[in-house]
């Protein structure tokens, strides 16, 4: 049974979000009937752990199950199966009513801060809306209580009866903040909440998520492609490809010592500041396989310059090589 007053619990082991052998898998659906004749594993098995006050960077190339693992741990959509442990509530063993109270615990930043929003309300009632479903403040303290907020986010009090459309890209990205912020969350799900704006802009909303977590002691699951603001934000990082889990480690693990191929030729493609420098870039063959038909055995080997026989045969097992370090690769098996 699960305690109605799981509103402060603090998980003994100091995580904030575990997640177990997590997979969503769509299914395919053909003919008049509409009969099933496959499945899109859009994530498939993936296991990490978030410690409270900390980020996670998910990163991996378009397609891989990213985002799709950030809305399944929420419960936005309902697992195929795997455990997903929230503030030590598993929200999915716990009924309507209850994952409801839940709710303003865990938030979703969204990618595209201009179809996030309604263009029918105004900015006060974006923001205040699921604070009032949720009786949150007194009626009273309520405008004081939106007014603070905005602040916080660097939008001032001016802005309450404006519409999204008046808004640049990245006072729009900061509304998408403020309303996550207003609901007083201890997670937050960002989904390349900055990849939509400029890299001026880019770099005020990174620094005011910082800011904020460092201020409330956010947890945040910080997904992205992009691997510089990655290493900028984050304690720890995992490498998706093809809806698993290939690598998995400390910011420094994965960034000064990438054991994956797959993390190695990401790594090779990031820009680096500086014109004298120079990176071996390794060349990835061909695309990405299709989630609906994944290669057997490694998933990534048939875009791998190391593979070998036993690749194309045997799922890897994913090792610790180091403390915290993980990957999945028969280089290291």
């Amino acid at each position: 049974m699960v305690e109605k007053s799981h509103k402060n619990a603090e998980p003994t082991n100091g995580n904030m979000l575990e997640v177990k052998d997590l997979k969503q898998y769509f299914p395919i659906k053909a003919g008049l009937v509409q009969r099933v004749v496959g499945y899109v594993k859009a994530v498939d098995g993936v296991s990490f752990s978030i410690r409270r006050g900390q980020t996670m960077g998910l990163v991996g190339e378009s397609g891989c199950g990213k985002t799709t693992a950030g809305k399944t741990i929420l419960r936005l959509i309902n697992k195929t199966s795997g455990d997903v442990i929230i503030n030590g509530v598993d929200i999915y063993a716990i009924k309507h009513e209850e994952l409801r109270k839940m709710r303003t615990q865990m938030q979703f930043i969204f990618q595209d801060p201009f179809s996030s929003l309604s263009p029918r309300l105004p900015v006060s009632e974006i923001i205040g809306e699921a604070v009032k479903e949720h009786d949150l403040v007194p009626k009273d303290e309520y405008d004081d209580y939106i007014d603070g907020v905005m602040k916080s986010c660097g939008l001032q009090p001016y802005h309450k009866d404006r519409y999204p459309h008046e808004f640049s890209g990245g006072q729009r990205q900061r509304i998408c903040i403020a309303r996550a912020l207003a609901l007083k969350p201890s997670f937050i799900v960002c989904d390349e909440p900055v990849s939509a704006l400029d890299v001026s802009i880019q770099a005020q909303i990174i620094n005011l998520l910082k800011d904020l977590q460092d201020k409330h002691r956010f947890t945040y699951l910080f997904i992205s492609h992009d691997l510089s603001v990655v290493e900028y934000i984050s304690d720890h990082v995992g490498v998706m490809y093809l809806g698993s889990m290939v690598e998995y480690g400390s910011k420094a693990d994965i960034f000064r010592n990438p054991l994956h191929p797959y993390t190695q030729a990401l790594l090779s493609a990031a820009p680096v500041p500086d014109p004298a420098a120079k990176r071996n870039r390794i060349i990835l063959e061909g695309s990405i396989p299709s989630p609906a038909n994944p290669p057997s055995g490694c998933k990534f080997h048939t875009r791998c310059r190391e593979r070998m026989e036993i690749c194309s045969k045997e799922i890897p097992q994913t090792k610790e090589v180091e403390p915290g370090h993980q990957v999945a690769c028969h280089l290291f098996n």
